[in-house]
């Protein structure tokens, strides 16, 4: 697809500076109400900056349902739960068609999928039907109900979890639907003083949230993100990366061969230099470094990495496997480049030497 001339302007620095400010304000704003949970809330702006969807593993009362409707509060999005169990029905998602009598027509009623922001909860307790559905509306960013096509909201974020203690009665999503999600965030329990701080504000009642960013400005941000500079030679980092996983021996890893059975997809490159560019908007700049891209790999790599029936029998867990993945591929030398040279003012440039 070829880039229009919007694309090719470059973002002016104090622009990027005032953006970043902005995204500031609105965690700042969330974490009023929820108290640690990091990784999460920076995630989730990037996948709202990336136009993603995140995928969140944790146990329950982690704050995972009061995290993403906070943040919904705090942009002003219409927020939809969604509670995933084994007898839904996709009408029950997308919507269905309803008979008249009294105009003897179809009239269609749109589910709850028509929000901004998606919780899906336990997404894993609903069968195949469901998750192929959601899955769809994520990908295409549409539905069809019966003979017409209804075009989702925009922004359009999907945060789904799932439960890693229990198995029965759930249903895994097959690996291929998986990739489709941006991002698998781990949620682990909070730290002492975390948790201190978690119940002495559960005996208070919250102040409202405000809004710190409306929905047209958040669509200004992801044509800001989409502007973001990338160094040639950090696409091939992140390339190098996503396929160190399909052929780990080409980076030194030959005993993790046998370990893996299917590696990241191009997708997973795709994702790493998406959710880059949004990380570099987070963080006040218009470029991104090789660092950006490193420290996404785990979350945008884990659910794409399959292991061996060796390597399930040698109980070897995927973050492993990607944490070694990354250590054994090194980071590209990348500087500022010359204001007077052919490459745009204030942007790296790549040193391959």
């Amino acid at each position: 697809m070829t880039p229009d001339a919007a694309d090719l302007t470059p973002l002016r620095p104090d622009a990027v500076t005032q953006a970043a400010a902005r995204l500031r304000a609105l965690l700042f704003e969330v974490k009023t109400v929820i108290v640690g949970q990091d990784l999460l809330l920076e995630r989730l702006l990037v996948a709202l900056l990336a136009r993603g969807h995140v995928l969140v593993e944790g146990v329950p009362g982690l704050a995972k349902t009061l995290t993403i409707q906070t943040t919904a509060q705090a942009i002003g999005a219409t927020f939809k739960r969604i509670q995933f169990t084994p007898d839904l029905v996709p009408a029950d998602l997308i919507g269905t068609r309803i008979y008249n009598q009294q105009t003897g027509e179809f009239q269609v009623e749109l589910g709850p999928v028509f929000a901004q922001l998606i919780l899906a909860d336990e997404i894993n307790r609903a069968p195949a039907k469901i998750q192929s559905a959601l899955l769809e509306a994520m990908q295409e960013r549409q539905v069809t109900i019966g003979t017409r096509t209804f075009a989702l909201p925009d922004p359009f974020l999907v945060l789904a979890t799932q439960n890693p203690i229990e198995s029965e009665g759930t249903y895994f999503l097959p690996e291929a639907q998986v990739d489709r999600f941006m991002f698998k965030v781990l949620v682990g329990y909070p730290g002492v003083h975390e948790e201190i701080t978690i119940v002495e504000r559960v005996s208070q009642s919250f102040a409202p949230v405000t809004e710190q960013l409306s929905a047209d400005e958040l669509r200004a941000l992801q044509r800001m993100a989409d502007q973001v500079y990338v160094p040639p030679a950090v696409t091939e980092y992140a390339v190098t990366l996503a396929r160190a996983t399909r052929a780990p021996a080409d980076v030194g890893l030959p005993d993790l061969q046998r370990m893996i059975a299917y590696g990241a997809s191009p997708r997973g490159s795709v994702n790493l230099i998406l959710g880059a560019k949004a990380l570099a908007i987070v963080r006040g700049r218009e470029y991104v470094l090789p660092e950006d891209v490193r420290d996404l790999a785990p979350d945008v790599l884990r659910h794409r990495v399959i292991p061996s029936y060796e390597g399930l029998a040698e109980e070897t867990r995927t973050e492993d496997l990607v944490s070694r993945v990354i250590a054994a591929v090194p980071l590209p030398r990348v500087h500022m480049g010359d204001p007077h040279g052919s490459r745009p003012p204030d942007r790296p440039r790549d040193d391959l030497s």
